[in-house]
């Protein structure tokens, strides 16, 4: 695989390897000699604090301090030499005691040259710490000289040009370790990745296979690692998927049953939505031709004739009320009317409706009640919206009887808006709740046929609602009735 876990699991640990040494190696070259050169720097400020105390304690001639002194010098290399006012020698190291005294007395006599590449480490009240190069042999040094606290003058020293090789061995030895190092982790990593990654290849291959609907295949692994646990998690799943599709064909076998019930259901009511259009056009058409040749005087009796035509296209318009009514419920059913989302203010369409039935309700004298509100935005058909709001506020007037009240409340929730419109009157008998919603559905005929009601309006509310996925409802009170409706603010 050219994405192979194993590939990358070995080449992240041999480069984490390779880069933990390259940093080792930066590390040893860089810090290594400073380090050293610190160390031998307190070394030389620690053997100078010995002699000076030894001095001034007045203990340089015992065998206690001999042998301190020369554990110091043996353990740092130190070599040195410690001269009185008058340059006689007290104590030294080496039997090169004139190259000493006389680099001790330059350092007391001469000036400093920092261009010779010589450079001063630490400079105390009584000593001077400093790094300069053997003009003779061309060896480096660290040295310390300067006056004890009894006036003898003194100069330690110590050669760090060994530590330069040092560090060029270590680093040479390390280079070695490490690439052999990196070699056998290689070899070993790809070995222990290897085992990690075989499971996962067998898991890659069930669930391809599973994606091929195939779930005999099963993970056999009986480790305890987290790749097992998912192993038995997908044998779980492949069961469950095996199970999940049996059921779903099956439900899917009784679906296409039910879709095919409610295809000829549906052919049933499209035809009978058809036919009762088709029969009730030509009628209203004739009605409403004979009415109008009524009144254009082919009837002697001027008042049978008014009468006559006054029913004739009252009738007509009723009927072709509902002929229309039935074309956009039928529309709405079946899916041909396209439900349009978009946002706008819901008290504005409701105060600009009310305004427009102004005349209606000051003839029935009915009072309409409707609190000035800031605008609300609704997500919604708007002109379906208004459909549902019109049908809503007619029945309210047709049905307003007592104190002859329309209230119409908008009620603010979460995340919607329910519009409520509440007439006073008589409660829906409670066996009539659920059926007013159905088509040709009428409470109260004789009522319903005065005001020239077809039964259809409610339902269009429901194919409205239902297109839109919103609720609607009603609600009985004591003294009226509230239907209501709601719509997404977002």
């Amino acid at each position: 695989m050219k994405y192979s876990i194993k590939k990358q699991f070995a080449m992240i640990f041999i480069g984490l390897m390779s880069a933990t040494i390259l940093l080792c190696w930066f590390i040893n070259s860089t810090f290594l000699g400073r380090l050293y050169i610190e160390d031998k720097t307190k070394a030389l400020k620690n053997a100078y604090g010995v002699v000076n105390r030894a001095f001034a304690a007045g203990n340089v001639m015992t065998e206690e301090f001999d042998i301190q002194l020369q554990k110091i010098i043996e353990t740092y290399n130190i070599s040195l030499i410690v001269l009185d006012t008058d340059s006689r020698m007290l104590i030294t190291s080496r039997n090169d005691q004139e190259i000493m005294s006389k680099r001790l007395w330059d350092n007391f006599f001469n000036e400093f040259e920092e261009e010779s590449g010589d450079v001063i480490l630490e400079e105390g009240e009584n000593y001077t710490i400093q790094r300069i190069t053997d003009t003779r042999t061309l060896t480096e040094y660290i040295e310390i000289w300067g006056v004890f606290d009894n006036g003898n003058i003194f100069l330690f020293r110590t050669a760090v040009e060994g530590i330069r090789d040092s560090v060029t061995i270590a680093n040479r030895l390390l280079a070695y370790i490490g690439m052999a190092a990196v070699l056998i982790s290689g070899i070993i990593i790809m070995k222990v990745s290897g085992r990690i990654t075989e499971p996962i290849l067998e898991l890659t291959e069930i669930s391809e296979r599973m994606a091929r609907l195939d779930f005999d295949a099963k993970y056999c692994g009986n480790s305890k690692t987290e790749i097992a646990l998912l192993g038995n998690n997908i044998n779980e799943l492949s069961c469950a998927l095996e199970n999940t599709i049996s059921e779903l064909k099956t439900a899917n076998n009784e679906l296409q049953k039910d879709i095919e019930n409610k295809n000829e259901i549906d052919e049933m009511r499209k035809e009978f939505l058809s036919n009762v259009s088709h029969e009730l056009k030509t009628p209203i058409a004739l009605i409403q031709g004979y009415a109008e040749g009524l009144k254009e005087g082919i009837n002697d009796d001027a008042e049978s004739r008014e009468f006559y035509c006054d029913v004739i296209m009252d009738e007509a318009s009723k009927m072709n009320n509902i002929v229309k009514k039935l074309l956009t419920l039928n529309q709405m059913e079946f899916g041909n009317d396209v439900t349009s989302m978009e946002r706008f203010d819901i008290v504005a369409l409701i105060k600009n409706y009310i305004q427009s039935a102004e005349i209606l309700t000051r003839q029935k004298g009915i009072q309409v009640r409707f609190e000035d509100l800031p605008p609300v935005y609704v997500w919604a058909d708007e002109f379906k919206t208004e459909e549902v709001f019109s049908n809503y506020f007619s029945n309210a007037i047709n049905h307003a009887l007592g104190d002859k009240v329309i209230d119409v409340r908008l009620i603010r929730m979460e995340d919607k808006v329910r519009v409520s419109v509440f007439n006073t009157g008589e409660p829906i008998p409670e066996d009539s709740l659920e059926h007013i919603w159905e088509k040709f559905y009428k409470v109260d005929k004789a009522r319903t046929r005065e005001y020239g009601g077809s039964g259809v309006g409610l339902s269009i509310v429901k194919a409205i609602m239902e297109s839109m996925n919103r609720e609607y409802g009603v609600t009985n009170y004591n003294n009226g009735v509230a239907f209501w409706f709601e719509l997404g603010r977002n």
